[in-house]
């Protein structure tokens, strides 16, 4: 089965109490890729400038994601900075520079408009909406967003949500899009925009999955030290929608499939934090399936009662 997920992929620059790097690989796109990858077979759809390194690339492909749809244009590739709090629950924005990803116009090759298994990540509403429609034949789609959106483009969102299977969200997004306090009235109203799956994000505190049946709790993973949190959403999703697409699931049976959907929510933890056990992308680079499998063990033992 085939995954194609759409995004930003960047660099970044990034500040946390064990230490600061100046420049890594980054982006949404970057990070559920190469969580997903462990699971099924993947191509990303982005944007890079001429600076973007040929290493980063081979990182890419390394892991089995197809570049075809990675569109290399003239100028700088998207770059943020930002610095952490000590306890690496909150981070301050030192620097956004868009660069060749403000004027991103997702471009499918068609021999990605087939594919069963669509993550839409992080970008403006229309845009997302216009991926979607191009891969009509897709069994499994959904992404996320953010407050920005919701705030700005509130109408083009939920025209957006009405097209897809599933949305991953964090609790203050959640209150916000639903304008409700109470996650599990929020988790309701959301349910009602269209997707039948919803997982709020909790960082630290783990996420809850929410369908019109049923709803489930996972607590997060506690690691001895936490180096770097950036793009641990970005892999929770990844190992989301991998584990899902690995199935072979599309949207009519996930969201019917208690036990798979759960899995599905521990899988995305388990990626989530071994994304905060290095700086950036660098887990990922040695990261090896067994150890993914020993940590979902992991999750079952403390879990059960």
């Amino acid at each position: 089965m085939s995954l194609v997920v759409i995004g930003s992929v960047a660099y970044d620059g990034v500040q946390t109490p064990h230490g600061s790097v100046d420049r890594m690989l980054g982006g949404s796109c970057t990070y559920i890729a190469l969580s997903a990858s462990y699971y099924t077979p993947v191509s990303i759809v982005g944007v890079v400038g001429g600076d973007f390194a040929q290493e980063d690339v081979d990182l890419l492909t390394s892991r089995n994601i197809g570049v075809e749809g990675l569109e290399r244009v003239p100028g700088k590739t998207f770059f943020w900075k930002g610095v952490y709090s000590e306890d690496m629950n909150d981070r301050t924005t030192l620097q956004t520079d868009l660069n060749v990803f403000a004027d991103f116009n997702p471009k499918l090759p068609e021999t990605y408009k087939s594919a069963p298994y669509l993550f839409l990540g992080n970008i403006q509403p229309d845009l997302q909406r216009g991926v979607r429609e191009q891969m009509k034949q897709a069994s499994l789609v959904g992404g996320d967003t953010m407050n920005l959106w919701i705030d700005i483009a509130r109408a083009a969102l939920l025209e957006t949500l009405k097209g897809w299977d599933f949305l991953l969200i964090n609790d203050g997004e959640a209150r916000m899009l639903s304008g409700e306090t109470n996650l599990k009235r929020a988790a309701a109203k959301i349910l009602e925009m269209g997707p039948k799956i919803l997982v709020i994000k909790r960082g630290e505190y783990g996420a809850v999955l929410f369908t019109p049946h049923f709803h489930f709790m996972a607590p997060g993973y506690l690691l001895d030290r936490v180096f770097d949190p950036t793009g641990a959403g970005d892999c929770f999703a990844g190992g989301f929608m991998g584990y899902l697409a690995s199935l072979g699931l599309d949207a009519a049976a996930a969201a019917t499939r208690k036990q798979e959907l759960s899995r599905a929510v521990i899988s995305g933890s388990v990626m989530g934090s071994f994304c905060c056990e290095q700086f950036g992308v660098d887990r990922f680079r040695t990261l090896t399936r067994q150890e993914i499998d020993a940590r979902f063990e992991e999750f079952q033992a403390f879990t059960g009662f």
